[in-house]
């Protein structure tokens, strides 16, 4: 049994209206949501009066949603797959609901770690006020982590699509585990690439395109065995460069 042309388009374009939508906000920037301001006193060290100030710069609620912006721009698209098999499996009249409990379910798990990953930041930031060396101790440590076995493991895992239940209430808990489960792989695989781009005290808006890219590329990669190994997943991109070159063959005709 497969999906109809028409709900896959219709899946793929509230996802990607979504995502985009999410990074016109993050582009616009307001209240400095992805953006750490700093001033004389956080920069003099740290200190509890520096700590103070930063956070009335950048109180812990906005840097929070500013995290949850970048996770709905960088992660929605990664999760068409997952919601396809949903509606696969959900009568029609569940289909809706499971899939806002799925999405749900791995917000929820991303927000949690934003709680971690923020306070990092903060504190990344006291100690070193506009410095670039946390960003790539985070960028080798990503590095590090890419090629490890471990990575590896969570991104198998991320392949799993879990039989769920049809009817009623056992239908909705299902789609809300399998999304936090979900979000439990994605958050193991791809941690350090998603605190890398907000550790860059500027250029932090092209950092995350590329992490988008590299974090879509590798879901679509089959799984593979759990070892040390460079890896580098091409799939998303061999097919954006098929993709061009049919589109400009066409326009040259």
């Amino acid at each position: 049994m497969k999906l109809s042309a028409t709900d896959r388009f219709k899946i793929s374009l509230v996802i990607f209206g979504i995502s985009i939508i999410t990074w016109l906000l993050l582009l616009v920037n307001p209240g400095h949501l992805m953006t750490m301001e700093h001033c004389h006193v956080s920069a003099a060290g740290p200190s509890a009066a520096s700590l103070k100030m930063l956070l009335q710069m950048n109180p812990f609620s906005s840097q929070l949603m500013g995290w949850g912006l970048m996770v709905v721009a960088m992660m929605l698209p990664k999760l068409m797959v997952p919601i396809q098999a949903i509606y696969l499996q959900s009568l029609r009249r569940y289909r809706l609901i499971c899939s806002l409990l799925f999405v749900l379910g791995y917000l929820t798990v991303w927000m949690a770690a934003g709680v971690f990953m923020v306070g990092i930041i903060i504190g990344l930031n006291l100690l070193m006020p506009g410095s670039y060396l946390p960003a790539l101790g985070v960028l080798i440590i990503a590095v590090v982590w890419q090629f490890s076995p471990v990575k590896q493991k969570f991104l198998n895992l991320s392949h799993d699509h879990y039989v769920l239940r049809a009817f009623g209430w056992a239908a909705y808990r299902d789609s809300l585990a399998f999304g936090i489960k979900h979000g439990l792989w994605c958050v193991g695989s791809g941690w350090a690439l998603m605190l890398f781009p907000m550790l860059l005290p500027q250029g932090h808006n092209l950092a995350m395109l590329a992490v988008t890219f590299i974090m879509i590329a590798e879901h679509l990669e089959q799984p593979a065995a759990k070892v040390w190994r460079i890896r580098i997943p091409l799939k998303l991109l061999k097919y954006t460069l098929a993709r061009t070159q049919m589109k400009w063959q066409g326009l040259k005709q």
